[in-house]
């Protein structure tokens, strides 16, 4: 028998109630809050009615009030379980039975997503958060539907749709979930419309931003993007208005309006421009480590208008307002600070906004600077090399203690060390950390060693070289003293190359470096029929830093090498001209280097310029009676990172390279002469054969006949433009543009008349260093009739030819 509800019991629904879901409790039962004597469920088929029982925490034989019928409905809803709960009191054989009436959530089997096919399905999949083999969650699958609402509006389809399908299973028990969706066209702005604009016209604003309505090329689609309006309007639009002025400038609003018929969409921004503020005064105050005409310079507005200490005796400036070019001049300002140990100088760029004499509005511009004390460095440390000798990394930073701390000492210290190349990369930025109350900063360099020592060996195929075999031995830090020896031997039908490198860049533990080597190579240039070359000696380079700097060094170095040319059957004139017999060219060259370049082996920054000059024979004996000298300059800059931050490792370049050489006097030896062409035996300029660019122009015979005799100069010069992406340190992609030329005699030189050629390659390291290759188009060919004859050439190179 069921009783009428009791009134505390009615009272403790009514309390329940706005915090139920749909699926509410109710209790039936009697005058007076009763004593169950036993409690039954009622209901479940998944669930033990023991487990319910235990989730409700009701106890038979005791006596109930509101506050356990709040518990119980609160316990058994929170365990997600159940859809629909009601108390039940009754009676039989004179006892008061409590009966928890229950309806379970059925039981999600599997879910899917259907219909996907303008974005990754991947990507729509990972907004859906619900767990299989468990009760299926309504508000599980609400939230889902609104992320992947969320997703496609950010990706501008705004018309798109997603339903869920419920496909029950065993009379309700289980439940598969199918989220339908219904995509529809990605809503495509055809209007912009901006409103509250007075200075500057709709279409001109339009024009900055990123977001423009579709048009008739198919580069104006027109596709909307959350992402794309939200940096027009919160970056691209206040720094337009901002470099000219427009201080107060804000967007108060945007609407987009769509046509559900069309997907044609208006996208409505009202913006509040304000007025155009001037430059007016300008003051530096509480600088004292520099003067204040040591410093005006970095002020970014007109230089006539400057005004002088604490800006007395000033004039306003003409000059509209950019707070862009105020922030970067402050940091400018910073930086300089920074590099003469200020590093906790503070510098507060103050735009103080008032109204001229016309009522026109003006901002008086004021660095407030509180210099503090300079910091000195007191200790650098270094953790975690275990192989590489201390000394070897602290030769490579060029900070000490006693030092004022300097912020592009740290980086150059921080470059430097890197490029040893015997840590793992990217190696972690230095830790800088207070040392004293003073202010005094410890500096710790964090590496972790990998292993630097190689050996290798294999077949190898090159262009030119044919099939052989290499073996070689290399190991850039011996006995972690940053000492270098490289074994290496490759071998085949075209080439026979031995040779044996030491090189200890600190002898006897000073700043004097040295290089010894020997060498036994047998070469036959297939590519241009040149012959066969044999080339046997060895040879003794010092290093000394000059005048006392870590980037730049004074070369001396001499070579003694033995030289038999042999020369080609099928190309007589050629081995006429050059044949030679064991020949002996004794050498001794100087040449001075400067090397800043960062990231190793494809730098990304930096310069590297060199100049040499080399005596050959003569006073030194030996054949022929000859000068070298030669010029190369490479500059990097880095333009960007791939992935949207700025440590990544894949790095945009922008590359310019050069390099020059003239021969001065007879020689016999072909190979100290210039030819240009290829990439795998002579000067490279892609785009073109092997030895086919001559002093007397083109030779297009050169890749069918060979090399002509004529073929080398005693002057040349080439010139390389290139926009690389640097993935790792051992790939680097670039697309490039080459000219360069060649002359019979250093007095034709002329870098206005040049063979130009473009293109795109690759670079990876492998056992043998360096290879890669090159698709390059030769713009100033011809055929042998002299017409022009443009045309592609592929060209791979491969280990010590690179």
């Amino acid at each position: 028998m069921i009783r009428r509800l009791t009134l505390p019991i009615v009272v403790s629904l009514a309390v329940l109630a706005p915090g139920l879901s749909k699926a509410q409790g109710r209790v039936a039962g009697v005058d007076s809050p009763p004593t169950p004597d036993s409690i039954a469920v009622a209901g479940q088929k998944r669930n033990t009615a023991a487990s319910v029982i235990q989730m409700s925490g009701l106890v038979p034989g005791r006596a109930l009030n509101y506050r356990d019928v709040q518990r119980a409905i609160q316990a058994l809803f929170a365990s997600g379980q159940f859809d629909d709960v009601q108390l039940l009191q009754t009676q039989a054989d004179g006892r008061n039975i409590l009966v928890i009436q229950v309806r379970e959530r059925p039981q999600l089997v599997k879910w899917t997503v259907r219909g996907v096919e303008r974005l990754a399905e991947g990507s729509v999949r990972d907004k859906v958060q619900l767990s299989e083999g468990r009760p299926l969650d309504p508000a599980a699958v609400t939230r889902a539907l609104a992320r992947i609402d969320s997703m496609y509006h950010a990706q501008g389809y705004y018309l798109a749709e997603a339903k869920p399908v419920y496909v029950y299973e065993r009379d309700s028990a289980a439940v598969r979930v199918i989220f339908d969706l219904q995509e529809g066209n990605r809503v495509a702005i055809s209007q912009v419309d901006i409103q509250g604009n007075t200075h500057f016209t709709d279409q001109l604003i339009v024009e900055q931003m990123h977001s423009k309505p579709e048009g008739f090329f198919w580069m104006h689609s027109g596709e909307y993007n959350d992402d794309k309006v939200a940096e027009d309007l919160r970056q691209t639009l206040p720094e337009y208005y901002g470099k000219r002025g427009y201080v107060d400038f804000q967007v108060l609003q945007d609407t987009l309006i769509v046509n559900e018929k069309t997907g044609k969409a208006t996208l409505v921004v009202t913006v509040s421009e304000g007025e155009p503020y001037k430059v007016g005064t300008f003051e530096i105050v509480g600088n004292r480590r520099f003067s204040t005409d040591e410093l005006q310079p970095y002020y970014p507005f007109d230089t006539h208008n400057r005004t002088g200490l604490l800006g007395l005796g000033g004039r306003p400036s003409n000059a509209y307002f950019d707070d862009q070019q105020w922030q970067d001049a402050t940091r400018k300002l910073q930086t300089l600070y920074y590099n003469n140990g200020y590093i906790y100088v503070q510098v507060r760029p103050d735009v103080i906004r008032r109204f001229d004499a016309n009522g026109k509005p003006v901002v008086d511009l004021r660095w407030v600077i509180n210099e503090g004390q300079p910091a000195i460095v007191s200790h650098v440390e270094i953790r975690g090399n275990d192989v590489t000798h201390e000394r070897v990394i602290r030769e490579a930073i060029v900070m000490v203690p006693g030092d004022v701390f300097r912020q592009d000492a740290l980086i150059a210290s921080y470059q430097r060390v890197s490029n040893l190349g015997f840590f793992n990369q990217p190696l972690p930025f230095p830790e800088t950390k207070p040392a004293n109350e003073q202010g005094d900063i410890d500096v710790v360099f964090h590496v972790t060693e990998k292993r630097t020592g190689n050996i290798n060996f294999g077949a190898s195929v090159g262009q030119g070289t044919g099939v052989g075999g290499f073996i070689g031995l290399d190991e850039p830090n011996l006995f972690g003293k940053g000492k270098r020896g490289q074994l290496q031997w490759q071998f085949g039908k075209n080439i026979n190359d031995f040779s044996i490198t030491y090189t200890d860049p600190a002898i006897r533990e000073s700043r004097i470096s040295g290089t010894i080597g020997v060498h036994d190579q047998r070469v036959r240039y297939v590519i241009a029929d040149v012959g066969r070359l044999r080339r046997r000696g060895a040879n003794v380079q010092f290093g000394f830093p000059l005048f006392g700097s870590n980037y730049t060094r004074l070369f001396l170095n001499y070579a003694l090498d033995e030289q038999s040319y042999t020369g080609s059957s099928t190309n007589a004139a050629f081995t006429n001209a050059f044949r030679c017999n064991y020949c002996v060219r004794s050498s001794l060259g100087a040449s001075v280097m400067r090397d800043t370049r960062v990231d190793l082996p494809f730098p990304t920054a930096g310069t590297m310029v060199q100049f040499g000059f080399t005596q050959n024979g003569g006073f030194l004996g030996g054949t022929g009676d000859f000068q070298r000298v030669d010029v190369e300059d490479h500059f990097y800059a880095p333009i960007g990172t791939l992935g949207g931050s700025p440590t990544s490792n894949v790095k945009l370049v922008l590359g310019l390279s050069s390099r020059t050489g003239f021969v001065f006097g007879v020689t016999p030896f072909f190979d100290q002469l210039f030819t240009l062409g290829g990439t795998q035996f002579f000067i490279p300029l892609r785009g073109y054969d092997e030895a086919s660019i001559t002093p007397f122009g083109y030779d297009p015979n050169a890749a069918v006949n060979g090399a002509s005799p004529l073929a080398f100069g005693k002057s040349y010069f080439t010139m390389t433009g290139e926009i690389g992406i640097r993935v790792s340190q051992m790939l680097y992609l670039s697309t490039f543009y080459d000219a360069g030329n060649v002359w019979s005699r250093p007095a034709q030189f002329d870098p206005t008349h040049l063979f130009r050629g473009a293109g795109f390659g690759a670079a990876v390291i492998s056992p043998l260093g360096p290879l890669g290759i090159d698709y390059a188009y030769g713009f100033d060919k011809t055929d042998i009739t002299g017409r022009p004859a443009p045309g592609w050439k592929l060209h791979f190179k491969l280990g010590n030819f690179f």
